[in-house]
């Protein structure tokens, strides 16, 4: 259903709040709108065909390849003749355009397709260019600075072995050859420490570089169901050539039937590519534009995850990737014991265990063994970090910014506008990885990802500059300003909405949220400062009898301002759920609010009478007067899905409102504690100490706590993402894990909320456009 117009929107704005794409038609706007669309259907095309690059290093490598049946001749000829046909301009043979680093990856390239060359007698003169090449740029083979591929270290020495076989004299110095020998052999005898199956794994990987001295029953360990080693085709190739392994000889022709005469360096990867497009699109918030094609990738992962298939559980990267997006998208499934040893673990793939860490924050109360293994990988990243030895980090600096931010906003504490925003500052467009050679793959570092993602960040924020200026309005014309004693909150209250619910058409659940978020924050001053008891009483009073005659009934003017603003407002979102829900919410919005009115008044009288409850009492009032009940529970019915009064009223949902509200009364007694013990106001951590008898530091009791709030935000955790027996829509649940993101956010360091330190951030987020041109 689309929502309909904003309260305070005009229409050249309210076009745009059910597809910014199509119903932008005038001017500059038109221009935008067709830019739109056509990012957005290059972008959909990416699903159905995922694009390769070809790899001259495992092309040479299948060129190597005798004939079953005259072993003197190519078994695959084509491949010779694109090595002829493909030699760059300076000799060598490498991804064109490539990285001022990766000369390493350009010479072991170069160097495979002169061995090809050579071992068949032929293209003489393309040897020779290639034998320039690598003299011009033989100071790389020992620089440092260099990046090198995965396996470098024993597959270049291993094919100047190969290089001596065939009598070629290669224009390197022999110190350097006899250095590069020497590491090679050091490589091949150092022990694997804890890991030595990872070890087995990485030398059967790199089988190519040891071709004679390789224990090929060892190495064939790891052949897979589509005959190859490890998806790629040049140990595969290096298989055959030594053990004639038909199963392998059999994965090459497939490879070829498919890509005609040349091959990838990894295939196949469409699983991996296809999920790392989809959470590319989520991550830069505008996977809301792929729902048909991102469904059908996720359903078809799932299929693949329930059938073992081994193109997910034989990659440590692949698995984690598809376990976080299934699992975030409400499919049952389960880490535990699903991975595999493989090269990753032994050579330090900085992006599987990025993958694995993000993975393992999505972990369930009882899913202990990932708790232990979220251990592992933080110090493994860390360790990263620290020596700057991260996945060529001067060749991809963004991988050291992606660690960084995994490790300092946990996507628990993240805001998904801010996460977008700083995805976008730095996200990459360069889609080389690097294994044993460099690849491209078109769904990753896509242009088109960058620019549909600023073009619709900066529409949403159009959009929220409007909204927010009126919310500005409606607190002078509610006269809340002239309310001394209250915090005037309004801008973290509607960015603590934009930041959680951005999409155009989430317009009204973001005004309702932002000003019953603005209401609550008077009401809780009033509540704790601005108000006597009489007052109190009188609010509750009104609210109950509801419709009021005259100004006779309000004991103070106080009473009247705070009492008009909730009742105008309440009446304002019960007019408007008929257009979602078909129905007036109204009565359970009054409710909602009175429940966290009593149980402010509670509070008060507790503080008034100098009462000590139990930690109990305390928690049962408490997680109501933390105020979560006005700003979540209203937004529900602005989100989508349509809810009946039973489903409102559901235990599912009154639980995931409790644990939630639970978690965050937590979190703000946690930090504020010092500040409310100096007050002489008691909250959750005092009453633990007061109860404990003295048995209880305030190290001790706050420690208690950060482990109830961990406990709390998991179980909330898997309440949001697990649908099975869950009758409340995902819509619905997800705005419980915003607000529980929105909390860590605001509680990260300190009381959050009543310090200044987020301005800029609401700044950043509100009234600060992303240029394209500056990125």
């Amino acid at each position: 259903m689309s929502c309909s117009r904003p309260w305070f929107c005009p229409s050249s704005i309210s076009a745009t709040l059910t597809d910014p794409a199509s119903k932008l038609v005038t001017g500059e706007f038109k221009t935008t709108s067709l830019n739109f669309h056509g990012t957005k259907e290059r972008i959909k095309k990416m699903f159905y065909k995922i694009e390769l690059s070809v790899s001259s290093y495992d092309t040479a490598w299948v060129a190597m390849v005798p004939s079953p049946d005259c072993p003197e001749t190519p078994c695959f000829p084509e491949c010779t003749k694109w090595i002829l046909e493909n030699q760059l301009g300076d000799g060598s043979w490498s991804l064109p355009h490539r990285h001022p680093l990766l000369v390493k990856d350009a010479l072991s390239s170069t160097l495979a397709c002169i061995l090809a060359l050579k071992r068949w007698g032929i293209g003489e003169e393309q040897i020779n260019k290639g034998l320039r090449f690598i003299e011009l740029n033989s100071a790389s083979v020992t620089d440092n600075e260099q990046y090198k591929p995965i396996g470098f270290d024993i597959i270049f020495p291993g094919m100047i072995e190969y290089a001596k076989d065939l009598d070629l004299n290669l224009p390197l110095k022999p110190t350097d050859i006899n250095s590069m020998l020497h590491r090679r052999a050091l490589e091949l005898t150092s022990g694997g420490g804890k890991n030595l199956e990872g070890r087995r794994a990485y030398l059967a990987y790199v089988s190519e570089g040891i071709g004679k001295l390789q224990d090929w029953e060892m190495a064939m360990k790891y052949q897979r169901k589509n005959g190859s080693l490890f998806n790629s085709p040049s140990t595969t190739a290096a298989a055959f050539i030594h053990i004639q392994d038909a199963e392998c000889l059999h994965y090459i022709r497939s490879l070829l039937q498919k890509f005609g005469n040349a091959v990838p360096t990894i295939y196949p990867m469409d699983i991996y590519s296809l999920l790392s497009m989809v959470d590319t699109l989520e991550r830069l918030g505008i996977d809301r534009h792929f729902q048909k094609e991102r469904k059908f990738v996720l359903d078809e992962t799932y299929r693949f995850w329930l059938q073992g298939e081994e193109e997910i559980f034989s990659d440590n990267a692949t698995c984690a990737l598809a376990f976080r997006i299934l699992r975030l998208n409400g499919y049952d499934v389960s880490l535990e014991d699903r991975f595999l040893d493989s090269p990753g673990g032994y050579v330090k793939d900085s992006r599987a265990a990025l993958e694995l860490y993000r993975a393992l924050q999505l972990s369930y109360p009882d899913e202990s063994l990932l708790g232990k293994q979220k251990t592992w990988t933080n110090y493994l990243l860390k360790q990263g970090l620290s020596s700057s030895s991260l996945c060529g980090d001067r060749l991809h600096k963004n991988i050291i910014g992606e660690v960084h931010d995994a490790l300092n906003f946990p996507d628990h504490a993240d805001l998904q506008r801010l996460a977008i925003r700083r995805r976008i500052k730095h996200y990459a467009t360069d889609d080389t990885r690097i294994l044993k050679t460099s690849c491209r793959c078109s769904t990753i570092g896509s242009q088109d990802f960058l620019k549909l993602a600023v073009e619709d960040f900066n529409i949403c924020q159009s959009i929220q500059r409007e909204e927010f200026k009126h919310i500005e309005r409606w607190v002078v014309e509610r006269r809340l300003d002239k309310l001394k004693f209250a915090r005037q909150k309004e801008a973290y209250c509607y960015f603590s909405a934009a930041a959680t619910l951005f999409a155009p058409e989430l317009s009204d659940a973001r005004m309702s949220w932002a000003k019953n978020g603005v209401l609550t924050t008077v009401v809780d001053d009033f509540f704790d400062v601005g108000g006597s008891e009489e007052e109190l009483v009188n609010l509750i009073e009104l609210i109950e009898r509801w419709d009021v005659n005259g100004s006779a009934d309000f004991c103070s003017e106080k009473v009247e301002i705070i009492y008009s603003a909730i009742h105008s407002t309440i009446s304002e979102i019960g007019d408007k759920s008929f257009g979602w829900q078909g129905r007036d919410v109204k009565s359970h919005v009054i409710k909602i609010w009175l429940d966290l009115l009593k149980s402010m008044l509670t509070e008060a009288q507790w503080s008034s009478n100098k009462s000590v409850p139990t930690l109990d009492e305390y928690m049962t009032t408490a997680h109501v007067s933390f105020a979560l009940g006005p700003i979540v529970l209203p937004a529900l019915y602005f989100v989508g899905p349509k809810l009946s009064e039973e489903v409102a009223g559901h235990p599912e949902l009154l639980n995931l409102y409790k644990v939630t509200s639970t978690c965050g009364r937590l979190l703000n007694d946690w930090r504020s504690f010092k500040r409310e013990s100096e007050e002489g106001k008691l909250n959750a951590v005092s009453l633990y100490m007061i109860h404990s008898g003295g048995a209880s530091t305030e190290e001790e009791a706050i420690e208690h706590f950060k482990g109830l709030i961990d406990s709390q935000r998991r179980q909330l955790l898997q309440l949001v993402l697990q649908e099975k027996d869950s009758i409340i829509p995902r819509p619905c649940k997800d705005l419980f894990w915003n607000m529980i993101k929105l909390l860590h956010t605001f509680y990260m360091k300190d009381d959050g909320f009543t310090s200044n330190e987020m301005r800029n951030v609401v700044k950043a987020i509100i009234n600060e456009p992303i240029s394209l041109d500056e990125l």
